[in-house]
């Protein structure tokens, strides 16, 4: 194998780990909103589903990178 595949599968594999980070607080972030949100305090559940989206959106560019270093 490839020092260059050896690589790219090192940082498939940092970023898998990233990404499954990324999920874990993603998960955490949507508790607390529902019960920020459940408990009245609706704005700032607005501000966490904000946070939650930006992770959302990073999961997916994580998951593309990881894709496409795979797929080299």
């Amino acid at each position: 194998m490839s020092s260059h595949s050896e690589s790219n599968i090192a940082i498939a594999d940092a970023l898998t780990l990233l990404l499954h980070n990324q999920h874990a607080l993603a998960a955490a972030v949507e508790e607390v909103t529902k019960w920020l949100s459940d408990n009245g305090i609706q704005r700032v559940a607005d501000n966490a589903l904000v946070a939650m989206e930006t992770l959302d959106t990073n999961a997916q560019a994580i998951t593309d990178a990881i894709t496409r270093l795979r797929n080299f």
